[in-house]
């Protein structure tokens, strides 16, 4: 699937918002992120940049996110979970940063709520699964 650049910016956006939500980075989530620019087609050294920054940068700006399409919305919402749940918790500040990010794209509460419990149920698997997006890229 050709994914716009728009959609592409704005996954990656995204993921970056939601890893500082809890305002802290773990390692986990630092890789996650990094294996997401890469599939994505950022450089390195962008990645590289805009993570160290990450915590203190004030222009990331945290409106949801409105996708092309509400597959790559949907999408989006399954990684963001995962990458949320990472680190064995997910505080409320992300929880409702990706509900509020369903609902812009017009995806049910109760859709996000079954994917966040079917994840959420799997916790020791989240670095071994696959994410949402590797399969449409």
């Amino acid at each position: 699937m050709d994914i716009p650049q728009i959609d592409r910016s704005n996954y990656l956006k995204g993921l970056l918002i939601t890893a500082r939500k809890d305002n802290q980075l773990n390692e986990t989530e630092v890789s996650i992120i990094k294996k997401f620019a890469a599939r994505l087609g950022f450089s390195t050294d962008f990645f590289n940049e805009t993570i160290s920054n990450l915590l203190d940068n004030k222009y990331i700006t945290e409106e949801p996110i409105k996708f092309s399409t509400q597959d790559m919305a949907k999408s989006f919402i399954e990684d963001g979970l995962k990458l949320a749940l990472s680190d064995d918790t997910i505080n409320d500040a992300e929880t409702e940063w990706l509900k509020e990010t369903s609902k812009v794209n017009g995806i049910e509460e109760e859709w996000f709520n079954k994917k966040m419990k079917e994840i959420q149920s799997k916790p020791h698997l989240i670095g071994k699964m696959d994410f949402a997006l590797f399969s449409l890229i």
